[in-house]
């Protein structure tokens, strides 16, 4: 894949959904999990998602349970704690890999656009965002400790 808008990923319900439905938008993908030390990100994800989306803001959020198998529940499990614990409205996707051999191509996508620390391409733990422009360009990746908070600047530069 060549760039961002090629791929297409599995939503939280089970549909197939083409990121091409993003385009024109500023993305915020992350890879989340229900029983990690940052789970309480979700709230300022809302936040992020709700000061901007009529902007042209989307977040996207991808569980995974290879970081201290966090992230252990069913689509359907994840989807009622999330509804229950911090009332999302962004967009929830199947759980996927975001490292290794299973990795869901779209992390193996982000990962090569934009390196961790030292040029690494692995995703170190639950919660790293990855700051897309409305051209599907990747501008940034952000560690777990980067509080949703603290990329609201980054987003107005791109909004």
């Amino acid at each position: 894949m060549s760039q961002l808008y090629d791929f297409s990923v599995t939503n939280n319900k089970g549909e197939t959904v083409p990121l091409l439905n993003y385009q024109n938008k500023v993305l915020l993908i992350v890879n989340t999990a229900s029983a990690c030390g940052f789970t309480p990100q979700y709230d300022g994800l809302e936040n992020l998602y709700q000061a901007y989306k009529d902007n042209g803001l989307a977040v996207l959020a991808f569980p995974c349970n290879q970081f201290g198998e966090q992230e252990k529940g069913s689509d359907d499990e994840i989807r009622n704690f999330c509804d229950l614990n911090f009332h999302i409205n962004f967009d929830l996707f199947a759980k996927v890999d975001v490292n290794g051999d299973k990795a869901d191509p779209l992390f193996d996508y982000l990962t090569q656009q934009a390196k961790g620390i030292l040029g690494s391409k692995k995703i170190k733990w639950n919660f790293t965002k990855f700051l897309v422009n409305r051209q599907g360009e990747v501008i940034k990746r952000y560690g777990s400790i980067v509080k949703p908070e603290k990329i609201a600047k980054d987003i107005e530069q791109l909004l």
